[in-house]
């Protein structure tokens, strides 16, 4: 993959490059499990000039040496680099690893996670969008508490959930979703009815895993999610429910080039924002 770059201004000060980080995805719309914001300060903290910014979905070692290389003072990191505790920082692990040279090399990690999925446009709303103009009346799964104008008039919160209206055959939707998603694959449990010519009227989305998420769920034609546990898809299959499951990343890694242009706009080109081209997804079809 070729990164994608939105070209260098000026510098801004990390304090400043935050609050517009939060202004596009509002910590206080993250998940209570989460860990989102700033996860790696390091010295001179919040007044350091950040003048290049790195964006990915995982922080793993090779993204790392991508930030090094550009010289990149801030990773924007999606999934959040420490998310289960550290007890201890040491060489032997590798998400300690990264933490440590982070810190060494004076670059700053923020992840918003969860905030991005929930917010107006973000990553829920774009993987909606892979079933196009027959999305009707969407709205939050798990709505967020109502605290402006805008929240007031779209959808915010977990997941997605709409009608479609044309509805498609079930097929149509497969196809729609691997287009959206720029993959050859994706893994499709279709429910009897829908093998036996029944359109897909109501869809359900959530990027990652959206097992927790949609237990919840009544009654829906189709689930989309990257990923979810065996004999949950056995049971909603057995309601009338097809799922489709594109793999984890593969449901996120999409939103990232939505994201750094929004993110290079909102800073007024002030900061060089970089779309890493070493972050993948590990899973591959063979």
């Amino acid at each position: 993959m070729v990164a994608r770059v939105y070209h260098r201004g000026m510098a801004l000060t990390l304090g400043l490059v935050m609050g517009t980080l939060d202004s596009l995805a509002p910590l206080h719309l993250a998940a209570s499990w989460d860990n989102v914001g700033l996860i790696i300060e390091p010295a001179p903290e919040i007044d350091r000039e950040i003048g290049r910014v790195l964006v990915t979905i995982d922080l793993s070692e090779d993204v790392l040496d991508e930030a090094l290389q550009t010289r990149s003072e801030l990773v924007v990191a999606y999934h959040p680099p420490i998310f289960q505790p550290l007890k201890r920082l040491t060489r032997a692990n590798a998400d300690a690893r990264v933490v440590l040279r982070a810190i060494a090399n004076g670059i700053a990690v923020y992840s918003p996670h969860t905030a991005l999925d929930a917010v107006a446009g973000g990553v829920n709303d774009w993987l909606l969008e892979a079933f196009g103009d027959s999305v009707r009346d969407p709205r939050a799964i798990e709505p967020a508490p109502h605290d402006s104008a805008t929240e007031l008039t779209r959808p915010v919160g977990a997941g997605r959930l709409a009608k479609l209206d044309p509805p498609i055959a079930i097929d149509a939707a497969a196809a729609s979703v691997k287009r959206h998603l720029g993959l050859d694959h994706v893994r499709l449990a279709m429910a009897a009815n829908h093998a036996n010519g029944a359109p897909v009227r109501s869809v359900a989305v959530c990027p990652g895993a959206g097992g927790s998420l949609f237990a919840g769920l009544g009654s829906v034609d189709l689930l989309l999610t990257g990923e979810l546990r065996h004999h949950d898809i056995r049971a909603r299959n057995a309601a009338g429910t097809s799922v489709i499951l594109g793999d984890h990343t593969n449901t996120e890694r999409g939103y990232l080039p939505c994201f750094a242009a929004r993110l290079y706009q909102e800073l007024g080109g002030a900061v060089e924002v970089i779309q890493s081209a070493r972050d993948r997804d590990p899973l591959r079809v063979i």
